[in-house]
């Protein structure tokens, strides 16, 4: 997996992504890492690649010239044309899904936008599709860039040892993890749940699976509907609603 990332400031890029569990899968040929710099494409003597936008308006909007020529010189080095992904908050929510699907692509490009975004001409060119992690305005899409390689990174085979092994986290099956704990066996009065100490695994899979879903149901109850629980996970949930007079 290759990630091309499209950006006004590389070292921002590079110093997110090359740390920890992503840094040493980069270390290991795994995944590779490049910031393309998008100044390194502009025309312009003094490396403008902003201007003033058509028909008025607040601040200024990045020129297509220089975003259409970074993103032709990995076309040309790669020898072909990848998804192109727009970092943006008018794009699709990311999601686990989508980090999967995204992780099956030998290569992807993530375009950073910067001040009030790209000119709609390069754009409608180039991008394959429009990302948004979260319904919020960064000051510009390097920040988003990092979140969604670190989350696709994690889907590519061997990235994650087995103690790192992300099946069991959060969002797998529409659920929210279960509750972790370490030692010591009790801190500050309070003790690890005693079936944790049993020894027996069935009941340890039993007990992680219902509190995922207890846990889903106080945070996340709009992920419970694809979460294919059973009728006897959906009697427990309406026992629990009863209990606390929901």
């Amino acid at each position: 997996m290759r990630f091309h990332i499209l950006t006004l400031f590389p070292e921002m890029v590079m110093q997110g992504l090359t740390t920890s569990i992503i840094g040493r899968a980069v270390e290991r040929g795994l995944i590779e890492v490049e910031a393309v710099n998008i100044r390194d494409y502009t025309i312009e003597k003094h490396k403008k690649v902003d201007d003033y936008p058509y028909g008025g308006g607040a601040g200024m909007v990045m020129q297509a010239q220089p975003v259409y020529d970074a993103w032709r010189s990995v076309v040309e080095r790669i020898g072909y044309s990848p998804r192109t992904v727009y970092l943006t908050p008018q794009g699709s929510t990311f999601h686990q899904k989508m980090a999967k699907e995204f992780a099956l692509e030998e290569d992807m490009i993530l375009l950073c936008g910067h001040y009030e975004g790209i000119d709609e001409r390069v754009l409608e060119e180039i991008v394959t599709d429009y990302v948004s992690i979260g319904d919020y305005v960064l000051t510009g899409g390097e920040l988003a860039a990092m979140v969604v390689a670190d989350a696709v990174s994690r889907m590519v085979p061997g990235v994650l040892s087995n103690r790192e092994s992300g099946m069991t986290e959060s969002f797998e099956g529409n659920l929210l993890e279960y509750p972790q704990y370490s030692r010591p066996e009790e801190w500050n009065g309070k003790k690890v749940p005693a079936v944790l100490l049993s020894g027996n695994h069935a009941k340890v899979d039993e007990w992680r699976r219902q509190q995922s879903i207890l846990r889903t149901k106080e945070r996340r109850p709009d992920l419970l509907e694809r979460a294919g629980l059973t009728e006897k996970e959906k009697a427990i949930l309406i026992i629990v609603d009863k209990k606390s007079g929901k």
